[in-house]
């Protein structure tokens, strides 16, 4: 097998700054997830600058400031929304809590970014797109899986260049580790704060699906979820899949679990596999199990022959840039509204139509 490095197929180089100093102010509010800070980062990467925090927990802002000393701590949300010179709030509240909470940040005439996944029933997805109608403002998603991870940039640039022909279908899947359960707070095991797992980590996966086939759409043929090893949490769902297939005659594939063993070396062995009609692609995002640990593997097989591609360090993020400069020039460059609100679209659907395969009794 041949080994090549990224630089061969000569990648987008790592994107500077889109913003100047000030000319972007960011805020950071409701902090119940720790993506938060990869969100923040990634801004500040660039060139926003984070003028706000806020949380009613005085733990949690106290360790954000620790990381962000630059954040002034607000005393409530409304300091933040009432402040004309924020342009971008941040949020990664409770998952059932971030749709009404992006309503308010639109309200309030700002853009708004959440944590994944964006919302968690269809009556939270029409409140949303109404909002965005009504208002104008943006409701942009934190798919970091995709967006966050160079493998995965590198992927969607070699599929833009015709590395691998028409994709003709995308299996994604992204494992997790649920860790010490008392370390996790209630809502992660209640099914209507985290929406389940389809809801929750599959919308990572259905955004891929997505993106990388270039669709628009998908309909849902099938979906399954269960509750294999954790009887002391009933509701919460550790096993989930579905099947599309998109609307320009591509499918997808989706498994995602909490059933990561102690045994591997990170949180999850996340691999998203594209077929295309003239070569196939895949990820290793976070690690190459049994043989390095560090991540961002990308195998490309085609027409020349078999090629190992290391990602980190090589593409960036270059969604974050994107974003900066969508906020100032109101446009879509990023990630089209249309498309983040789809992705989320089919991971509820996913989990309302999905079959329950939980052994024994019905779950609470």
């Amino acid at each position: 097998m041949t080994v090549s490095e990224g630089a061969a197929y000569r990648p987008q180089p790592m994107p500077r700054p889109t913003v100047e100093p000030g000319e972007l102010v960011v805020a950071a509010a409701h902090l119940d997830h720790g993506h938060i800070y990869g969100m923040i980062e990634g801004l500040l990467g660039a060139g926003a600058t984070l003028g706000w925090v806020y949380d009613p927990d005085p733990a949690k802002v106290a360790a954000f400031v620790e990381r962000f000393p630059q954040a002034r701590v607000a005393r409530s949300e409304a300091e933040i929304l009432d402040d004309d010179a924020v342009r971008l709030v941040a949020g990664a509240a409770v998952t059932s809590e971030r749709a009404p909470f992006g309503v308010r940040v639109m309200d309030a005439g700002k853009d708004y970014f959440t944590d994944k996944a964006p919302l968690v029933s269809l009556d939270q997805l029409d409140d949303v797109r109404a909002a965005v109608a009504r208002t104008g403002r943006r409701y942009a998603v934190y798919y970091s899986e995709r967006i966050h991870v160079e493998a995965a940039v590198l992927a969607g640039q070699l599929v833009e260049r015709g590395a691998i022909g028409r994709v003709i279908q995308v299996m994604s899947m992204g494992p997790h580790r649920v860790g010490d359960p008392a370390t996790r707070p209630d809502w992660f095991f209640e099914r209507a704060s985290y929406g389940g797992i389809l809801c929750d980590i599959g919308s990572h996966n259905f955004e891929q699906i997505l993106h990388y086939t270039g669709s628009r759409d998908a309909e849902l043929v099938g979906s399954t979820i269960a509750n294999y090893h954790h009887p002391d949490h009933p509701q919460l769902d550790d096993f989930g899949d579905a099947h599309v297939v998109t609307d320009n005659g591509a499918t997808g594939y989706v498994r995602v679990d909490w059933l990561t063993p102690r045994g591997l070396g990170t949180w999850g062995d996340g691999r998203t596999f594209l077929l295309g009609t003239d070569g196939y692609i895949e990820l290793r995002k976070y690690v190459n199990v049994a043989t390095e640990r560090s991540g961002g593997h990308v195998f490309l097989v085609d027409g020349d022959g078999e090629h190992h591609l290391r990602a980190d360090g090589t593409v960036g993020f270059p969604f974050f840039g994107q974003l900066a400069r969508d906020v100032l020039d109101r446009t879509e460059t990023a990630m089209t509204q249309e498309h983040a609100l789809k992705a989320a679209e089919l991971s509820v659907r996913a989990q309302i139509l999905a079959r329950d395969l939980t052994p024994g009794p019905d779950r609470g």
